[in-house]
């Protein structure tokens, strides 16, 4: 029977209140944050071939967000505005590197290069962790800088600039910190979620933030090999069915429930928060987030919306669904106000997701119309063959832009044409009834806003027009790719 949603926040109200005083004063946290894993790669999403049963519990047991979003598509603008709390006009990471991406004369403008290292006078949620007195570490991927060590962690296994996996998911590995004893064979996913229960394990008795930031499920598609007879042999689903891919998948999701296991062994799992987040959509070649449009790199639902989930024991009613949009820099302050960690000096674009942990009404009516962000001053070229559907056009999975979200209204700016687009979400998941022209009032609002927040935040616009830019090649370009 379904009960009418004031009854459930009365009981999710109740809930909190019956339990709330059982929760620890300085939890642990876990932090299990996943690379290209899209929003319906899970079974608790929907995913109807990939297999999770650990992180389905996880839902079960905690707070799932609907409406949950990376503040970037693609993966180092993601990490950066994460651990920074901080839109990407702050921390001017706006693409992996910062060469031009995708061919020249099919780019009408010079983008904005930005920075590919995050800069050390950013303060991150972890050095404000350290600082109240938990021990940290990072495990997996870092992609910020070379060492992720001054950014407030005491320990690093596996981060390094890089963004992939050290020389694919089977050792060696090289000369990565964490990862040059590694057995003959032993697949990294695994490697990583071995070295996370030993941390959780040995560090019993003293709070501690671990940041599990596996390479998975990020290309090469390298299948753990023990896996691949069971998926060949499995009936794909009408949504998934790609065998690589959900080897990856249960890699992790089996390295989940070894962490939990070693929780559980050492007395900790009711005073550990878990969190589990992905920085951006999956890979389009491999996976699908359908009824959503696009898919990493495009700012299409695809590329930005993410699977989130909040466990916390006797605070978050277990089982408790939150549609309220949020975004990665709304971690940084709830990390903080979870741990009683003291908030850094320094600009900080999100809000603490506390008050919808609880089940706060209040807090639930105010946030829903908060508007969010996403600005991307470069390029990302295309997939290639029939992915330009998901995308805007063939040529390029997002070519230079701004988005706002408020409420179910959701506003794309593209710079090189001026183009906008308006979608309404709540009728209109998948984003394919373009909005613009028939409701100028509602355009023209969130426009104005998208371009006062840009002006109040410094983000940077391509104006400059690209020498190199053939229109007749980029036409004759788009007239082949939509054969």
């Amino acid at each position: 029977m379904k009960l009418p949603l004031p009854l459930l926040g009365i009981l999710a109200g109740l809930m909190f209140a019956a339990t709330s005083a059982g929760a620890a004063e300085k939890p642990n946290l876990l932090f299990i944050f996943l690379d290209d894993f899209g929003w319906k790669d899970t079974g608790f999403m929907g995913s109807d071939f990939y297999e999770t049963p650990n992180l389905d519990a996880l839902a079960e047991q905690g707070m799932v967000f609907t409406d949950a979003y990376s503040a970037a598509a693609n993966c180092a603008p993601a990490r950066a505005s994460l651990l920074s709390g901080q839109y990407t006009p702050r921390h001017e990471i706006f693409n992996v590197g910062t060469g031009p991406r995708g061919k020249a004369e099919f780019r009408r403008l010079k983008h904005v290069p930005g920075t590919d290292t995050l800069r050390p006078d950013i303060v991150t949620w972890a050095q404000c962790l350290r600082e109240a007195g938990y021990r940290t570490a990072t495990m997996g991927k870092w992609h910020l800088s070379k060492d992720p060590l001054p950014y407030g962690f005491d320990l690093n296994i596996g981060g390094t600039h890089s963004g992939g996996p050290p020389k694919g998911y089977y050792p060696p590995h090289g000369n990565v910190p964490g990862l040059k004893d590694v057995p003959e064979g032993e697949y990294l996913t695994d490697t990583l979620s071995h070295r996370a229960a030993d941390f959780v394990t040995e560090n019993k008795g003293r709070p501690w933030a671990l940041y599990l930031t596996h390479f998975a499920v990020h290309t090469p598609l390298d299948a753990k090999k023990e896996l691949v007879a069971k998926y060949e042999a499995k009936t794909p689903g009408k949504l998934h069915d790609h065998v690589a891919m959900a080897t990856m998948i249960q890699a992790v999701d089996d390295g989940v429930g070894e962490i939990l296991e070693a929780l559980d062994a050492s007395g900790q799992r009711n005073d550990t928060v878990i969190v589990f987040f992905s920085d951006n959509g999956g890979y389009g070649p491999a996976t699908d987030m359908d009824p959503l449009k696009g898919y990493k790199g495009t700012y299409y639902e695809g590329g930005i919306r993410e699977p989130l989930v909040f466990v916390w024991p006797g605070v978050v009613a277990p089982g408790s669904r939150c549609s309220v949009p949020v975004i990665g820099v709304d971690l940084f302050p709830t990390f903080c106000e979870i741990t009683g960690a003291k908030l850094p000096e320094q600009p900080l674009d999100g809000v603490s997701l506390v008050p919808l942990l609880k089940g706060d009404a209040e807090a639930t009516t105010s946030l829903a119309e908060r508007p969010i962000y996403w600005h991307f001053p470069a390029y990302l070229q295309s997939y290639g063959g029939k992915y330009h559907l998901e995308q805007r056009d063939p040529l390029f999975r997002s070519r230079p832009c701004s988005v706002i979200r408020m409420g179910k209204w959701k506003l794309h700016e593209y710079f090189e044409d001026g183009g906008l687009e308006l979608y309404d979400l709540e009728s209109d998941l998948g984003e394919s009834r373009d909005l613009a022209e028939s409701n100028p009032d509602k355009t023209g609002e969130l426009h104005a806003r998208l371009k006062q927040w840009r002006e109040e935040i410094g983000a940077p616009v391509p104006t400059t027009p690209n020498p190199k830019f053939d229109a007749e090649a980029e036409a004759k370009a788009i007239e082949k790719a939509l054969r």
